[in-house]
């Protein structure tokens, strides 16, 4: 792979660094966190108007059909500016499934809305036993008369307080594999019988939600997909969630990095900045290093999923793996370096670090990841 970024993707950065910091400093993230929505209708629109909502979308319906390379190069500098809302929930996630497995019609019906900012989507697959892969889903989707029954809870659902739609994935029957049985359904958040509940999370840029679905009756036309076989545009999607968000964590940690730097290099203690004494140095170049590994893993991963790559799985996986220890080590020790200041709420570490925390086990956390490289190269 090249792992260097054409002039567009050059572009790009530059143009939504000069938009983010300008539209989103930490006194806005701040305010929004404070809120249910973590969001405003004007922020949205203007992410809107740049074209990031639909970036990964057809442009046939209204996206500009960028590949993965180019959703890292966005979501590094979102990550930089710890952006709040719902982006991630409806563009990579409910959006991106229904790009990824709905009919025509669907696509045609959610995905320019979407893009245009006027509907939000999320998805819903993780389940109170938390697991992240098809062995995890066990919501039953009974074929009835009426159509499909859906009964049971999915927990960690992004934002789902604020979708228009939610694809929830669900077990159709029990196949000879965890993979064979799941199937999809767009289900709209004020169905009879779905309860939306927020939860306690530790970064509040980002908010989470219990549904219930008490015997939620959805039609033969919101299904999504081929019936029992969703698991696999389902993995689809959330391979390259997953790598969206190593891009973000490692535009966080490429924040709190600088930060550090430039902390050290004015602090001064015994007559001398801190950043001229060794201890101080070696922890500054340990986080460069940790952070510039995950930097190359989640490039190397977005390009194999671009290409086709058969090695796409394992890249992904180390990628998540390295990438969920920088984002905890990178931001743990700049609030070291940092002193007594960095433990303070005033200072803007305690967003990183919860957003570290937070995105260090959404989608599988290290050791999950590990087990899976394990596997990967076993077989």
């Amino acid at each position: 792979m090249d792992i260097g970024f054409t002039e567009e993707q050059q572009l790009l950065r530059e143009s939504a660094r000069k938009f983010l910091d300008a539209e989103c400093p930490s006194r806005f993230v701040r305010e929004l966190m404070a809120t249910p929505e973590a969001v405003t209708p004007a922020f949205w629109r203007q992410l809107g108007e740049q074209g990031w909502l639909g970036i990964v979308y057809p442009e046939e319906y209204g996206g500009n059909a960028l590949g993965m390379v180019d959703l890292v190069v966005l979501m590094e500098e979102m990550g930089r500016r710890v952006m709040p809302g719902p982006f991630f929930s409806t563009v990579l996630l409910g959006g991106a499934a229904i790009a990824a497995a709905g009919s025509a019609g669907q696509q045609r019906e959610w995905l320019p809305r979407i893009a245009a900012g006027e509907a939000k989507a999320t998805l819903a697959w993780t389940e109170p036993q938390l697991r992240w892969d098809a062995a995890g889903i066990t919501l039953p989707a009974r074929d009835t008369a009426e159509g499909f029954r859906l009964a049971g809870t999915k927990l960690f659902v992004g934002d789902a307080h604020l979708a228009d739609v939610i694809v929830v994935a669900a077990r159709s029957r029990d196949g000879s594999t965890f993979e064979d049985g799941v199937s999809l359904f767009l289900v709209p958040r004020d169905a009879p019988g779905v309860t939306v509940r927020l939860l306690p999370t530790i970064d509040e840029t980002r908010k989470l939600c219990e549904v219930r679905l008490d015997n939620v009756v959805v039609s033969a036309a919101a299904r999504l997909g081929e019936l029992h076989q969703g698991w696999e545009p389902l993995s689809g999607v959330l391979a390259r969630a997953t790598v969206a968000l190593c891009a973000e964590m490692c535009g966080a940690a490429q924040q709190v990095l600088d930060m550090t730097v430039d902390y050290a290099k004015f602090r001064i203690a015994f007559g001398k900045p801190i950043g001229s004494y060794q201890g101080v140095k070696h922890q500054a170049a340990d986080m460069l290093v940790a952070l510039e590994n995950a930097k190359s893993l989640t490039y190397y991963a977005a390009w194999a999923l671009d290409s086709g790559d058969a090695e796409a799985p394992l890249a992904v996986a180390m990628a998540k793996a390295a990438t969920s220890d920088m984002a905890r080590k990178v931001t743990g020790t700049g609030i070291q370096l940092h002193g007594g200041i960095g433990m303070t709420w005033e200072h803007d570490l305690q967003l990183y670090f919860k957003r570290a925390k937070a995105a260090e086990v959404a989608f599988g956390d290290a050791a999950w990841h590990r087990e899976q490289v394990a596997r990967l190269i076993g077989s």
